[in-house]
């Protein structure tokens, strides 16, 4: 069976570190951290008091009243990242057939600020068990690809990936296999998040998975360094516009890259560590690159998953070793999270993106805040350390990993 080609036609992202894609790439070129102290609420109880905010957001600038009384911020992050997606797009929505276009997002955790708020609610007026009509609709982890699907009339394939941290990244893979097969045209895909909330903070800490490092939080995500000591939540959404090859040309569409792989594998090892050995991300790595039918030579840029988790860095270096064996040392290995933190299951998302723009651009983005090598990691590795670096660029892979032992790999090609 002949397999259609998918192409990249349209990006949106809103992030700690810059609300539209030109303020995105700019953070990242130029080594800004989205870090500092939670405003969402009163962090001085917790373990953790810093985050990768959202900056300069008024919801009140995208909807109205009455839709923000009905959304999830998860949700609201989504609409925006969307919008700002298919403008790029120049999609002429009134010309395409709307029974081929689909989506499919991306969420780890959905609405966890509403269903916190309406159970303590609940607890604290118990006589009288008063629950918003928005409760459900505003919390289910699907609900963000379903109303995108309303609001431009999408008939396609609807539904969401729920994967942790890998969420966003099985959307992307998902929608580029449901074209490639012929099952629609056009896609919208992608992930968001809003989990910096008193129950997203805290239930992190008690895994001891953030980062503690309270009087100075710009400098706490720093993956691959020996004083890492966690990762740095964050926050938002971002948005693809993916589309059949044939079908992009014949609109006249501009096109940032070609998606030629992707990889889905599983530890089966732990619910929240990585397999010691990073069997998964072996594997994951090697299915992508043989759906793309590439050796992995070819790869000069690799956005890796990087935490800044202790465990999680040295387990996806063994594998990239172990994959890559001495072509390692001919391509660039950067994480995005030192500067954006961890967006959950909006990461793989917003990690596909700066993928994307680094083939668009020949500009690999840094790792900052590596000032010291982690002693167990391989210092002949160009990490691209605390600065960008320009780089031809032709074909770039984004890894995310997921609690529950979840990993995703997709492969971007220049066109």
């Amino acid at each position: 069976m002949k397999l259609n080609r998918v192409v990249v036609t349209g990006l949106g992202s809103l992030t700690p570190i810059g609300n539209t894609i030109d303020e995105f790439w700019h953070g990242l070129v130029n080594g800004e951290s989205g870090a500092a102290k939670i405003t969402h609420f009163n962090p001085e109880n917790f373990k953790t008091q810093f985050a990768c905010e959202l900056k300069g957001l008024d919801l009140n600038n995208h909807f109205d009243r009455r839709e923000i009384r009905k959304y999830d911020n998860y949700t609201s992050y989504a609409l925006i990242a969307v919008k700002e997606a298919l403008q790029d797009s120049s999609l002429n929505l009134d010309d395409i057939d709307k029974n081929l276009a689909g989506v499919i997002w991306g969420s780890g955790i959905g609405g966890i600020k509403t269903f916190s708020e309406e159970v303590e609610n609940y607890v604290l007026n118990k006589k009288t068990p008063r629950f918003s009509p928005f409760f459900i609709p505003k919390m289910i982890a699907d609900i963000a690809a379903g109303i995108i699907s309303i609001q431009y009339g999408f008939k396609g394939p609807n539904f969401a990936t729920v994967s942790a941290c890998a969420s966003s990244s099985h959307s992307i893979i998902d929608s580029f296999n449901y074209i490639r097969l012929g099952k629609a045209n056009v896609f919208v895909c992608g992930g968001s998040e809003a989990s910096i909330h008193p129950a997203g903070v805290g239930g992190f800490n008690a895994l001891r998975a953030l980062s503690t490092k309270n009087n100075k939080p710009q400098k706490a995500s720093r993956p691959f360094d020996v004083n890492r000591d966690g990762f740095v939540l964050g926050e938002g959404a971002g948005a693809l516009i993916l589309e059949n090859y044939e079908h992009a040309i014949q609109r006249g569409a501009k096109i940032y890259a070609e998606i030629i792989g992707g990889g889905m594998s599983a530890d089966a090892y732990h619910i929240t560590a990585p397999h010691p050995k990073g069997e998964g991300a072996i594997n994951v790595m090697k299915q992508a690159l043989s759906d793309a039918n590439i050796e992995p030579s070819h790869i000069d840029y690799i956005n890796v998953h990087g935490t800044s988790t202790p465990l999680g860095d040295l387990s996806e270096m063994k594998a990239i070793h172990t994959v890559f064996q001495d072509n390692i040392y001919k391509l660039n290995i950067s994480s995005t999270k030192s500067m954006t933190g961890h967006l959950l299951g909006a990461a793989g998302a917003i990690e596909s993106i700066a993928s994307i723009l680094a083939i668009n651009k020949n500009i690999v983005p840094p790792t900052i805040n590596l000032e010291s090598l982690d002693p167990e990691l391989d210092p002949k590795v160009n990490y691209t350390a605390n600065s960008m670096q320009e780089k031809n660029i032709h074909y770039s892979l984004c890894n995310t990993f997921g609690f529950g032992g979840h990993n995703a790999s997709i492969i971007f090609k220049k066109i």
